[in-house]
């Protein structure tokens, strides 16, 4: 359930502006923010781009991930 709350103008048309080329609601840009400052907040020694990346990835359909190889493990690596 939604929860109206009051921002300042400014932060909603920078939201405004980032969820139109996020592909989000401007509600959704501004909890995907709310979330990554959160993240970021608990974990300190992450970096943000790394914990973006991270909530990005959280959000995708598991049926179009790419699985993860190492590079020492891969089937077409030569030694």
């Amino acid at each position: 359930m939604g929860m109206p709350v009051r921002i300042d103008e400014s932060l909603y048309e920078d939201a405004k502006c980032h969820a139109k080329a996020e592909s989000r609601t401007i509600a959704g840009q501004i909890e995907f923010w709310a979330k990554l400052g959160k993240a970021a907040l608990d974990n300190p020694d992450l970096p943000v781009d790394f914990v973006r990346d991270l909530l990005i990835s959280r959000a995708e359909p598991r049926d179009h991930a790419t699985p993860f190889i190492p590079e020492g493990i891969r089937s077409d690596s030569h030694d």
